[in-house]
């Protein structure tokens, strides 16, 4: 994302995380000579927007060479058996989105739609019964209110219980996710 976008346009390069995908938005199209069609398939030459800051990386070793990044990113997802990731020209940038079919397959399973942060919050439980929401809040990267909110509603699926007071109890985990 840093070496692609444009940093000419005052937008935020973006990242949002949902349960089933993250999406990665970069200010900066493709170039017009450039379609994801060809991206895809490899039939385009690579010109980076940032030469300065492609040349540092590629110095740094953190890129190989121009033009081989969109090809490596398919086939780490492949060899990981994951979905391949969307490419798209959207308004006046460029978007991302990876799936994650396990998360997917996980809601499936439940019946109930959980969250990922559901999901984590039982995780967590179960490798931890003592676990507090503010631990659970520090580990998520989420609120102390949301991490009770989601909470109360895995209690009222079932999912969990207190058992104990709130000071010195603990978490049983009811219905396991696997």
């Amino acid at each position: 994302m840093i070496i692609h976008r444009d940093y000419r346009s005052a937008s935020d390069s973006i990242v949002k995380v949902y349960d089933d995908r993250i999406e990665f938005y970069n200010p900066g199209r493709l170039p017009d000579s450039i379609t994801v069609d060809d991206l895809l398939s490899n039939r385009y030459k690579s010109t980076p927007r940032n030469k300065l800051i492609a040349d540092f990386c590629k110095s740094l070793g953190l890129i190989e060479k121009y033009g081989s990044g969109i090809r490596r990113v398919i086939e780490y997802f492949k060899d990981a058996e994951l979905p391949q990731p969307d490419f798209r020209n959207i308004s006046d940038g460029f978007l991302v989105t990876i799936y994650d079919k396990e998360m997917a397959k996980v809601g499936e399973k439940v019946g109930d739609r959980l969250t990922g942060n559901q999901i984590k919050i039982i995780n967590l439980m179960i490798s931890d019964s003592f676990v507090s929401a503010k631990d659970l809040s520090d580990r998520i990267g989420i609120s102390v209110r949301k991490i009770e909110t989601n909470i109360s509603k895995l209690k009222e699926l079932g999912y969990i219980k207190r058992v104990g007071p709130a000071n010195g109890g603990c978490w049983e985990v009811e219905k396991r996710i696997d």
